[in-house]
């Protein structure tokens, strides 16, 4: 079997897989790639050609594949044989991310290295979200930057009205103030004594979202541009306290975050 091993893949703009192979001997004809969803075992196959030279590009457009959201392990299949494809590809660049992110869409494709080594691709549906990139406290005060995803804003120094919501729904209470908007950057600060305020001495959790002039609908604040998934586990905030009532940035289990009082 030829070896075969990727040295770099990302997703383009136009969702456009570029895989770049660095191979033993050219590729045989017939060679396909082969794309399997990693719970439902659906395949999706690539005819590749016979790439004549022992260093050579693929480009694979995605969105005509149907493929669902999840994750897919990429392999290479020729003569006879399947082997998934060993990658060295260092990994993602934010830049990249963010870049992507800025388009409106309905789907996001990414390319990445398994922690085995392996090249894999996850797919997510994409909906606008207030990327989350810092949390903090500061002077008592929570405060929050990041990127607006999949909205379509331009990335320029145009300000948009803006306001960060909270809300708890049980028992309801609600509280916003202003934030800050320009291009697709945004950054809000909320007095924590207000949210102790509105919490009225109960304890739980609030759902920030971002409300922006301009888009029809608020946009949740999450992580979930990059390819991590469970930031509840693996992303831990100091917590402060605030006339004795315990305050802490989490996530929820779909990568949303949260303000937790008290508890």
């Amino acid at each position: 079997m030829v070896r075969v091993v990727v040295t770099d893949a990302e997703v383009t703009l136009a969702d456009v897989l570029t895989v770049r192979l660095a191979m033993d001997e050219p590729l045989a004809e017939g060679a396909e790639l082969v794309l399997r969803h990693r719970t439902s075992d659906a395949e999706r196959r690539v005819a590749l050609g016979g790439a004549e030279a022992r260093d050579a590009t693929l480009a694979v457009s995605l969105a005509p594949l149907g493929l669902e959201a999840g994750r897919w392990d990429a392999y290479l299949h020729q003569a006879g044989r399947k082997v998934r494809l060993k990658s060295v590809d260092p990994g993602f660049s934010l830049d990249h991310l963010d870049a992507y992110a800025l388009a409106r869409r309905t789907v996001a494709y990414r390319a990445y290295r398994t922690l085995n080594g392996y090249l894999a691709l996850k797919i997510d549906e994409a909906r606008p979200v207030a990327e989350v990139r810092a949390v903090w406290f500061r002077e008592g005060r929570f405060e929050v930057t990041g990127l607006l995803a999949y909205t379509g804003l331009d990335d320029d120094d145009a300000r948009h009205e803006a306001r960060l919501a909270l809300r708890r729904h049980s028992p309801d209470a609600r509280l916003s103030t202003r934030a800050t908007v320009r291009g697709v950057r945004f950054h809000a600060a909320l007095s924590l004594c207000d949210v102790i305020d509105a919490a009225q001495e109960s304890a739980g959790t609030w759902e920030p979202s971002l409300e922006v002039d301009g888009l029809s609908a608020p946009l949740p604040l999450g992580a979930k541009v990059d390819d991590v998934d469970g930031k509840r586990r693996r992303v831990h905030y100091p917590e402060t306290e605030i006339d004795g009532v315990p305050v802490r940035p989490s996530y929820s289990p779909d990568d949303e975050l949260r303000l937790e009082v008290g508890g």
